[in-house]
């Protein structure tokens, strides 16, 4: 590093300087002042001597006449000349008050201590029931070291890209203020940022991080006595131990410590330009939290110092190329509960309700969340037991209460203290488990769960037909006939669902996922309907907890209050749902789901553990394997797979299931079973089980069927009439008087019954 001066702005120098200033502005108003007024005669002038006087008694003129036009102007100049020296006179004045008020200013900042450092104090998460989960101890993860013990890389990394000019400026860098406010207001939002290092350091040391003018103006206050008060190392010392390193580290000791395992003074080029980028956003650019954010920040920090002539460009290039070993990060709380949810919240009331981070890591809030603690455990139990521990597999996990939208529990991992990437955010393709999202669209588009589709190996063309499309099913099983949308979910034979998006159309599938929470560039093409469009179990848990509602989705919620350490209220949950289906639509879906967990069905291996009403649907690809389901009661996504670079085995596929089995069952013992609600516009019908056409008495097997009112079959399938009321029937138990002997519709419960 190179050696730079040090100056430092003593308010004695500075006074004197203003001082002079003054001086000069009131020596210049005193020479206005003294000039003769207009028409006086100056001694010396041209004209005024003894001569000249001779000459006008003569009745001479000077030699040198003025012709009118020219006396005309010289006149009319005379007259301009008076305001012109009226507005020198007070402009003069004007800076000189200035200059008085700002000396005045500066020798009060001069002579004022500074103020003691605000401590920071420990936020703290509470769960639904009101109990701790976990608490912030941003004040006991801080070490300081002197600035001779920190890496010059590090130094010289973290001014190229914060504050380039730092030993060029009083505490405010003029130059990158007007290019920030340049930036913004080309964009119209804030985009850029000018706050220089003393600035953030008065800013960490004696402010909360308030957005309001008057912190603003402390903050500038306090930028002054810090230049006036310390010189330039100083301040960059106790900045390098002030800032915030994210994770819970504040300075940079403890940052290299977290990341690397060493020391503050032995951190590499490409150590040192990796941390150096983290304090302007770590959730964005931590690489434990986005490498792919790190490292591009990374890159940008070392073309800075190189641009500024800190490092050669074979040294930006080796440090680019350098492989970084990172430490496993360690929870930043104070206990192990919860992590990955503890992170959600965190990252939910910073992103999304807008929070300071510094707030939420030392401002003494308190955050009140909708975690079951219960429910929790059981979350974390049922993944602990599906996967055996020398496996890498690893999994996710998310429960929603249907009717309110509150998550109830939350697993990102297998091990939070091995990376706190959390999986439950993560898009993965769902494969199969998005079909009911286009089952329901083609309900809602004159689909029954009789419409026939043949399962056979199909080409599909589309684009105009200038782009043709294969699916197959799973290990090329196919029945090589007609089959119903029941018998296609519960198979999960993927050449219906293609039928079925070709038919229905893929913008509308969009649409309805749209509606139901997915987020995103989601293509209308017929790969849509087997999941090729990357979904988050989040996502995923959010859109079947809707249809368990009855066609009501309510926005995830995972706070409900927040305060301050005052106890005043920062921010309070609104509950929000919104129609995004119809109830009559939402219950035949449930019911067509139901058949994932009979026999025959993909889910029906786990149904024996499960001893209440469910419904569901099980995706596998070639990388993931998914289960998600719902009772009336929970909504839950459970995910199962390799972080990436490995495909999962048929074995690894099974365990998604039995994770979503385990959970369902231990989460809700001890309540009741609740059968799903029938609502207004459902019919139960008796329909052939070849044809799919109303049962007559010429027909072979039988079974009951729901449809929504208007789209049930009208014929039989032998020909004959049957009476209406003897067809159809309002859903319930009414519709089992149709048809003799045991069976049909009691199957649907038999199984929940079942202890």
């Amino acid at each position: 590093m190179n050696k730079r001066p040090a100056p430092r702005l003593k308010a004695a120098e500075l006074i004197n300087r203003l001082n002079a200033l003054l001086k000069a502005a009131w020596a210049s108003r005193l020479s206005l002042r003294s000039r003769t007024a207009p028409g006086a005669v100056r001694k010396g002038a041209p004209g005024t001597g003894p001569a000249s006087a001779r000459s006008r008694s003569a009745g001479t003129m000077p030699e040198a006449r003025i012709s009118s036009g020219r006396l005309s102007k010289v006149r009319r100049f005379v007259r301009v000349k008076g305001p012109l020296r009226i507005a020198a006179l007070t402009a003069g004045t004007a800076l000189s008050l200035l200059l008085l008020l700002l000396s005045a200013v500066l020798l009060t900042l001069r002579l004022q201590s500074l103020p003691a450092s605000s401590a920071a104090q420990v936020s703290q998460i509470y769960d639904a029931s009101g109990r701790l989960i976990d608490s912030f101890h941003a004040g006991q993860s801080r070490e300081s070291v002197p600035l001779s013990r920190i890496s010059p890389y590090l130094i010289d990394a973290t001014l190229a890209i914060e504050d380039r000019r730092f030993y060029e400026h009083g505490g405010f860098d003029l130059r990158s203020m007007a290019r920030a406010a340049l930036v913004n207001l080309e964009s119209g939002r804030a985009r850029q940022g000018a706050s220089t290092i003393t600035q953030q350091l008065a800013r960490n040391l004696y402010l909360t991080h308030e957005r309001t003018w008057k912190r603003k103006l402390r903050e500038a206050a306090y930028t002054v006595q810090l230049e006036m008060n310390l010189s330039k190392e100083e301040i960059l010392g106790q900045y390098f131990n002030q800032i915030y390193y994210g994770h819970g580290a504040y300075g940079i000791e403890k940052a290299a410590k977290m990341y690397y395992g060493k020391h503050a003074s032995e951190l590499t080029l490409a150590e040192s330009a990796m941390l150096a980028g983290v304090p302007k956003g770590p959730k964005y650019y931590s690489p434990y939290m986005n490498m792919d954010n790190a490292l591009r920040r990374q890159r940008l920090i070392l073309a800075a110092m190189q641009t500024s002539g800190a490092i050669t460009p074979e040294q930006a290039a080796a440090a680019r190329a350098e492989k970084l070993a990172f430490k496993p990060l360690q929870p930043a709380g104070s206990g192990d509960g919860a992590p990955y949810f503890r992170d959600y919240v965190r990252q939910t009331a910073v992103d999304e309700l807008g929070l300071d981070e510094h707030l939420i890591s030392e401002g003494g809030v308190r955050i009140y969340t909708t975690l079951d603690p219960a429910m929790q455990k059981e979350a974390e139990a049922a993944v602990k037991a599906a996967i055996p521990s020398t496996s890498e597999q690893q999994a996710a996990l998310v429960a929603i209460e249907p009717e309110t939208g509150y998550i109830r529990a939350m697993v990102g991992g297998r091990d939070y203290r091995k990376g706190p990437f959390n999986r439950a955010l993560a898009r993965r393709q769902p494969g199969s488990s998005f079909k009911p999202i286009l089952y329901l669209t083609a309900l809602q588009n004159g689909m029954t769960p009789v419409s026939p589709f043949k399962s056979a190996p199909t080409i599909f063309s589309y684009d105009g037909g200038r782009k043709t499309y294969s699916p197959r099913n799973y290990h090329d099983r196919y029945t090589g006939k007609d089959i119903s949308m029941r018998d296609a979910i519960a198979s999960s034979d993927n050449t219906y669902a293609v039928n079925t998006i070709m038919q229905v159309g893929a913008e509308k599938v969009v649409d309805a996922a749209r509606q139901l929470g997915f987020d995103g560039d989601m293509q209308p093409v017929p790969s849509l309907a087997l999941g090729t469009y990357p979904a988050s179990p989040l996502e995923m848990a959010s859109a079947f907890s809707a249809l368990a509602a009855g066609g009501m989705r309510a926005e995830p919620t995972a706070i409900l209050r927040i305060e301050d350490s005052k106890g005043e209220v920062l921010y309070r949950a609104e509950p929000h749902r919104t129609r995004v289906a119809g109830a009559a639509h939402a219950y035949v879906l449930t019911s067509l789901m139901e058949s994932v967990f009979e026999t025959g069905g993909t889910g029906s291996r786990v149904s024996a553990m499960i001893h209440r009403p469910v419904a569901g649907k099980t995706g596998t690809t070639s990388d993931d394997a998914w289960l998600v389901g719902y009772t009336p009661e929970l909504a839950t996504a459970v995910w199962t797979g390799y972080d990436k670079g490995r495909r999962i085995t048929t074995a690894e596929a099974h365990r998604a299931a039995p994770i979503f089995a385990a959970f369902t069952e231990h989460a809700l013992a001890g309540r009741p079973a609740r059968p799903f609600t029938v609502p207004d516009g459902v019919l139960s019908v008796a329909v052939d089980t070849a044809s799919g056409l109303r049962y007559g008495p010429g027909c072979g097997g039988w079974r009951m069927e729901l449809f929504v009112a208007g789209t049930e079959p009208v014929g039989t399938c032998d020909g004959s009439r049957a009476a209406a009321d003897e067809a159809a029937a309002g859903a319930g138990a009414g519709a089992a008087d149709e048809q003799p002997g045991r069976g049909g519709w009691l199957k649907g419960i038999s199984r929940w019954l079942r202890r």
